[in-house]
């Protein structure tokens, strides 16, 4: 939900498309593949498409491959299509912006279609996978409901077997079930994860979380993007002299 909450913020209102030879405003809901689109200065790209025509246009991808350098884009073809999205300088892809020149281009893909959406489609494919704590606890889980069904059916068949009540006998069972479940494990757990994360706050990492926790207890490099990660990819004036 939050990578598609990110992706119609991406999208560009309103876009300037040439239709029937005339200049008009139209939706970027309502663009299709085939459509001719302008690129202006200031302005983001709605849709993935080919350049046709360009002057001096540089577009800002930091958005998707992460390089803060403007990338220089031009209509000539290129001698081998299968190459890094970075590197495809007579594409447009939606997302962008463009900070210099002018240019057109035709649609190839809108939404979930561009490469925009295919990272998109990418992040909500991925499965968080259980921490160790965690698959730990689990095995402790299933370790101890074996334990305490194996002592019940024990304690339960001994006292039918000496011709106790069956219905005291049962009561007996589900108390014993009861009490072998370890109600307080989770929220010990719980607590010693928070505890951790108080103390990694005091260093200035705040975690969203608990799990994590965990996790980075045994981190050594941490590799991040930097634009929009640890940068604004924005310049500000901290003195003005």
């Amino acid at each position: 939900e939050r990578a598609m909450a990110a992706l119609k913020q991406m999208v560009v209102p309103l876009v300037k498309v040439r239709r029937d030879g005339q200049v008009r405003e139209i939706s970027a809901h309502e663009l299709v593949p085939g459509d001719l689109f302008l690129l202006e200065t200031g302005g983001a790209v709605p849709a993935d498409g080919r350049l046709l025509e360009s002057v001096n246009l540089r577009l800002q991808e930091a958005a998707l491959t992460g390089e803060s350098v403007p990338v220089e884009k031009s209509t000539a073809a290129m001698a081998n299509e299968d190459v890094a999205m970075g590197d495809k300088r007579n594409m447009v892809f939606m997302g962008t912006a463009v900070t210099y020149g002018r240019g057109l281009a035709v649609v190839t893909a809108t939404g979930m279609l561009t490469e925009l959406g295919h990272i998109a489609a990418m992040i909500q494919a991925v499965e968080s996978e259980a921490t160790p704590l965690q698959r730990r606890m689990t095995q402790l889980g299933k370790g101890l409901a074996i334990a305490a069904l194996a002592l019940v059916g024990l304690i339960f068949s001994i006292g039918l077997l000496q011709g106790k009540d069956v219905n005291t006998m049962f009561m007996v069972a589900i108390s014993l079930a009861v009490a072998a479940v370890p109600e307080g494990l989770p929220a010990v757990v719980t607590i010693a994860l928070a505890l951790g994360a108080q103390r990694m706050l005091k260093r200035r990492a705040l975690i969203r979380k608990l799990p994590a926790v965990e996790t980075l207890g045994s981190v050594t490099v941490i590799c991040s993007d930097k634009t929009g990660t640890l940068t604004e990819n924005r310049m500000t004036v901290t003195i003005l002299d």
